[in-house]
């Protein structure tokens, strides 16, 4: 990026006068006395007060690389590589799967995630873990808006509900009986998180005691053996969802849980989450997260395989289900510049209840709580709001039956997809893992190895331009979505200018990105077709 292009950028700040927000609520620039305030139409961004749970505890690049206003007297966009590097790997996640042996007889070989941050705090979340008393593992990507709350809540609990609904009534009686007898619970999960990827504590006893709900719910169903795995999945996704909506109407007596039960119902999430067990693959999504396959044909070209539907107004089937949904007075007014009842970019979501109850049940709930406007919640009623609910969590689930070709699964939030598109997206991974390939040639030691042969292999290494490539494959994908010019290539100023973005600027130019590369074992894929 050109010192000009960096200017305009900086300039452009501080002189526009309206700005159509990129992210999921409307953002306004009013000038006032030659300064730039933003005010977000349905939510403020102060802090949280005092008695409240703040969710600034997660992933940010360190606040000594980035500006916190356009009017800073002395702004630069100048980062040095190493600054670089360790902004965009500080979110970095890795796991690779091995069994008692040490072997991987998983259809899982391993995973990459990375986050990086636009809104501060980030809005977006991330999960991974293991199946421990069902077979499998689940990946999840979740988008928040309006606030971080509901992501965080959904990230911290869905994948508890997927599992639950997926486990035999004989184990959901043994836990059940475990808990009658204040006895240990084994555990439903094995989690795989990032040092940052916090929890709500100080909820976490009411989120067990709601999911003990749900789990006696299937025992007194009755029914055997259950759901299978898209009904359980489509089950989980709708029940956390009502638990979400139940559990801020219900009394409660500690404030605290209170306030973060509000908070997390009237703020929103999408969600993307991925099951994988053997070669059986099940998508599940809700909004406009997006998983894509890569897949790599016999000519040793690469194909893209996209497994999830964008739940949003460009997409026709969305507008028919709303219309349906709606009586026909209303069709005109379901979306509004391209924005369900002109506010809200997806049209699937968690939380979000301004757009799911009826206009005296928001009244009733916001009069009876304390000070809402200090958790950054507002009644707002959209125009033409009639027959609610216009929205739900309810996922469309797609499965996929893996073949020894299909080599990775990138899901990630719509930050990444604005940047690139799923025909780049898997172009890059490809193309990273042949570079990868390429940096670790074996080591064939000459007898007796000296300090100059060693030094000759890391010349040779360094020669081929790959001694400092990203090891994660999904800080790679991060690294272009926000640094590459309009020849594909890295372009390490602009690169450095998208990362300094003041708070209130990074928005017009980027969102949260949070990406998940789940790579695949063609061995073990290739090992189950010939036993069957």
């Amino acid at each position: 990026m050109s010192r000009t292009v960096s200017s305009w950028i900086l300039s452009s700040a501080r002189s526009s006068i309206i700005l159509q927000g990129k992210g999921r609520w409307y953002s306004i620039c009013i000038p006032n006395r030659n300064k730039i305030k933003w005010k977000l139409v349905f939510s403020k961004t102060c802090p949280y007060p005092a008695g409240s749970c703040s969710l600034d505890r997660t992933f940010s690049f360190p606040k000594a690389f980035r500006h916190t206003s356009t009017e800073e007297q002395h702004f630069s966009f100048q980062l040095s590589p190493s600054q670089i590097n360790d902004i965009l790997r500080a979110g970095e996640l890795s796991h690779r799967t091995l069994d008692l042996n040490g072997k991987n007889a998983n259809s899982v070989l391993r995973f990459e995630s990375n986050q990086l941050a636009s809104n501060s705090p980030i809005e977006d979340r991330r999960s991974a873990a293991t199946c421990l008393q069902t077979a499998g593992m689940m990946f999840g990507v979740f988008d928040g808006h309006a606030g971080a709350a509901c992501a965080q809540a959904v990230s911290e609990r869905l994948l508890h509900y997927i599992a639950v609904s997926l486990m035999p009534r004989q184990s959901l009686e043994e836990i059940e009986l475990a808990v009658e007898a204040m006895k240990p619970v084994r555990p439903i999960l094995q989690w795989h998180r990032h040092p940052n990827d916090v929890e709500y504590q100080e909820i976490t006893s009411q989120y067990f005691e709601n999911l003990r709900v749900y789990w006696q719910h299937l025992l007194d169903l009755d029914t055997e053996p259950g759901f299978s795995l898209e009904e359980a999945m489509i089950c989980a996704f709708k029940r956390l969802d009502s638990d979400i909506s139940l559990e801020v109407q219900a009394p409660q007596e500690n404030e605290l849980m209170r306030n973060i039960a509000l908070q997390v119902a009237f703020s929103g999430a999408t969600a993307c989450v991925a099951h994988i067990d053997g070669v059986h693959l099940h998508v599940a999504n809700t909004g406009d997260c997006r998983a894509v396959l890569g897949v790599r044909e016999e000519d040793g070209t690469w194909s893209t395989l996209p497994l999830t539907r964008d739940h949003n107004a460009y997409d026709e089937f969305e507008i028919r289900r709303l219309k349906r949904e709606h009586p026909r007075s209303e069709e005109k007014t379901l979306f509004v510049n391209d924005r369900l009842l002109g506010i809200l970019m997806p049209s699937r979501a968690f939380g979000d209840v301004q757009l799911k109850w009826s206009k005296e049940l928001q009244h009733s709930i916001l009069e009876n709580s304390c000070d809402v406007e200090a958790l950054n919640i507002y009644q707002y009623v959209p125009p033409n709001y009639h027959t609610p609910p216009y929205l739900t969590a309810e996922p469309e689930v797609t499965y996929h039956k893996l073949r020894s070709k299909d080599k990775f699964l990138v899901i990630a939030s719509d930050g990444l997809w604005e940047m690139l598109s799923n025909e780049k997206v898997v172009k890059l991974v490809a193309g990273h893992l042949t570079e990868l390939n390429m940096q670790k040639p074996p080591l064939t030691f000459k007898k007796p190895v000296n300090l100059g042969y060693m030094h000759n292999l890391l010349l040779q290494r360094k020669s081929k331009g790959l001694a400092s490539l990203d090891q994660n494959t999904a800080t790679h994908l991060i690294r272009h979505a926000i640094g590459s010019n309009e020849y594909g290539e890295v372009d390490p100023e602009k690169l450095a200018a998208m990362l300094t973005l003041p708070e209130d600027l990074a928005r017009m130019y980027r969102d949260d990105i949070t990406v998940t590369v789940v790579h695949f074992n063609s061995e073990t894929i290739e090992d189950y077709y010939r036993s069957h």
